[in-house]
């Protein structure tokens, strides 16, 4: 069988003439960052600064150029042999599958690679973002960690006066929320999760939650799939009762206006972009605050959660390596992720960011940040696998017959989604 990202190369290979190339200068880098309007302007600023101090290699910046979506713009720019020589907003998934294709700098070998990224992670995200050859291929840039927001009024209004961090209270606290809800005549929901089964929205649902109830374990180890376990189980069952009870619904409310803006559910799982949106929403009438991912009731240790990461890499028609990585380190130092913050409210993939004196004035004036500051410490990418978007479908498929139509039970799901998986691997050595 042709594998899907094989496919995307045939399906897109033809769009190569809409991406806009920019002609450079022998010493000069291309550098593309994403489109969003506020990392627009942060490496904007960073690029200027750069210039500024040198009169010759400098940098290029261009948002990526517009496509269906960021991923088949770079990807076929990787078919096209007309990638940029930097780019800034590369999903950690993506990165094995262009590394074993050879179209990445492996950066730690480059002078002071290493040095700097020990100075800067903690060994576990090192260990994290280290490919099967061992080489390294991507820097570790900003993370958005995931977590449960709720709406303090509507908590208060349905007698919900603790936060529900485990399956129990979790379940209970929605039971109750279903009954004074539909008892008052409103249609409201405690909570969502996407119910499309596009194998992106698993990162967004059953990814989190199998971090947070596993301490962090991968989906796929030695190359076989590792989450038939009774952690997925869990997380199956769990999230398949929130709809069988109709505590969530199975309507598409990502179609509709924000539910969670909307008021018309209390709880919901995002990311710390959420939180200026709604501080600066004119009209809001509600205060909302955050816990972590629901845990089943035996959970002990800290809380994890998927981090959502984007991160740097440079591609392989970068005739200046070297120069590139001097350039990263100023997006990514103490100086440039604390830009980062103050420009884009995301968060650096940085240890000790919460502690760290440097960031303290920061942290002090936007609070509602900390939780998520916090986190970072406990916020997992993904596995380095180049077929991980096949294994997320795979998974997607067992998750839309179990949790959303409740087809299966989660121990057929599972076993079923980790069979699968375990054919797919073997057939891709």
């Amino acid at each position: 069988m042709l594998h899907l990202r094989y496919v995307i190369f045939l399906l897109i290979f033809f769009i190569l003439n809409s991406c806009s190339v920019h002609t450079k200068k022998n010493d000069q880098l291309l550098f593309w960052c994403s489109n969003n309007p506020r990392e627009i302007n942060f490496c904007t600023e960073q690029t200027t600064e750069w210039n500024t101090q040198h009169s010759s290699g400098t940098i290029h910046i261009q948002p990526v150029p517009e496509g269906q979506s960021s991923e088949e713009v770079i990807l076929a720019a990787v078919v096209g042999k007309t990638t940029p020589d930097i780019y800034a907003n590369m999903w950690q998934g993506n990165v094995e599958m262009y590394a074993r294709s050879g179209s990445l700098i492996a950066l730690d070998t480059l002078k002071g690679f290493m040095q700097f990224m020990q100075a800067r992670c903690d060994s576990s995200v090192i260990k994290e973002i280290t490919s099967a050859d061992g080489h390294i291929y991507q820097v570790p840039w900003k993370v958005n960690p995931f977590m449960t927001i709720y709406n303090k009024e509507l908590f208060s209004k349905n007698e919900i006066n603790n936060q529900p961090k485990t399956y129990s209270a979790y379940l209970q606290d929605a039971h109750a929320f279903k009954i004074n809800t539909t008892n008052n005549g409103t249609l409201k929901w405690f909570g969502y999760t996407a119910v499309k089964e596009i194998w992106y929205e698993r990162l967004f649902s059953f990814y989190p939650f199998y971090l947070a109830a596993s301490n962090g374990a991968p989906l796929i180890k030695n190359n076989k799939a590792a989450f038939n376990n009774k952690y997925a189980i869990e997380v199956f069952r769990f999230l398949q009762t929130l709809y069988n009870n109709e505590y969530f619904t199975r309507e598409n409310l990502q179609s509709q206006n924000d539910p969670f803006v909307a008021e018309r559910i209390a709880t919901t799982f995002t990311g710390p972009w959420e939180t200026d949106f709604l501080l600066n929403m004119p009209g809001r009438n509600f205060a909302f605050d955050y816990f972590p991912m629901p845990v089943p009731d035996d959970h002990t240790g800290p809380v994890y959660t998927y981090a959502d990461p984007k991160n740097i890499v440079v591609f392989n028609t970068c005739r200046h390596p070297q120069q590139a990585w001097d350039f990263i380190k100023t997006l990514i130092d103490k100086q440039g992720d604390l830009k980062l913050l103050t420009l884009t409210g995301e968060l650096p993939e940085r240890k000790n960011i919460v502690t760290d004196f440097f960031y303290a004035d920061f942290l002090k004036k936007n609070p509602m940040l900390i939780p998520f500051a916090k986190q970072v410490a406990y916020a997992k990418g993904i596995d380095n696998c180049d077929v991980i978007v096949e294994v997320l479908d795979i998974i997607s498929q067992e998750y839309a017959a179990c949790v959303i139509y409740g087809k299966k039970t989660p121990e057929k799901a599972v076993s079923d989604a980790a069979n699968a998986v375990n054919v797919l691997l073997a057939n891709n050595k």
